[in-house]
């Protein structure tokens, strides 16, 4: 099992590496530079470097963790990316309806594929479904991903957080993850657009998640992000969806 440091997740599972830049906050990639150094160190999994891979080993690796866990499917790639075929998809979330002591979360940038996979396969029971929003641009994938049936929790992830997003679509939306990017390369985050996504999550009866400032701070200054906390006014945001 890889265990996770994504804060909202327990663990990773990645039967698929490999991604391409597909919106803005695609720019500064956590997970190609991570498939760099991995694949610098000859880690067998990262041998085609940032290619979209398929790893038919790695399908069957949920099935013997036998401890409840919360996973978080393909952080090192997108499962609805177009160079996944259905076929392969299909496998992954058969391992995901045979594993019902875990739950999942995928999450991806690619909504509109992801609803029209769904517009004939049902969603497992234990799957969350989540889309990107990192800029206004990317608010219409909050309708692709409100178009599937039967979501047991619905979620975005407004992270790296780039642009005040404006007034948020939320109805049938269960969970709202905010936080700013991390690297050298990050590009700040102000607080006024982490309150306006809060204040409206919160009068909407949804749940709120402050990651973390990432590499610049409430003050806008850039520093070490751990030196910048998770703390949003004083208050750590971390909320679950009610009942899960």
């Amino acid at each position: 099992m890889s265990t996770s440091k994504i804060e909202w997740t327990d663990a990773s599972w990645n039967p698929i590496t490999g991604c391409t830049k597909i919106s803005s906050g695609c720019q500064h990639c956590y997970a190609e530079v991570m498939t760099r150094r991995l694949c610098a160190m000859g880690i067998e999994k990262y041998r085609n470097g940032f290619k979209v891979s398929l790893h038919q080993e790695c399908l069957d690796e949920p099935l013997v963790w036998k401890k409840p866990k919360t996973i978080f499917v393909c952080s090192m790639s997108d499962l609805f990316h177009i160079d996944v075929p259905y076929d392969f998809i299909d496998k992954v979330l058969d391992v995901i309806k045979h594993t019902p002591q875990h739950r999942y979360q995928i999450l991806t940038k690619r909504a509109e594929r992801m609803e029209d996979y769904f517009r004939t396969r049902e969603v497992p029971s234990n799957a969350w479904l989540g889309v990107t929003v990192d800029v206004q641009a990317s608010k219409p994938r909050i309708d692709a991903l409100r178009g599937i049936r039967d979501v047991p929790i619905r979620f975005l992830s407004c992270e790296p957080l780039l642009e005040d997003l404006g007034i948020l679509d939320l109805e049938y939306i269960d969970w709202v993850i905010v936080g700013g990017e991390s690297g050298r390369q990050a590009r700040p985050m102000k607080e006024e657009w982490v309150m306006s996504i809060k204040t409206q999550v919160e009068d909407a009866g949804k749940a709120f998640f402050f990651k973390q400032w990432g590499t610049w701070g409430s003050d806008g200054v850039k520093r070490n992000k751990h030196k910048n906390g998770k703390e949003l006014q004083g208050i750590i945001c971390q909320t679950m969806p009610v009942g899960v």
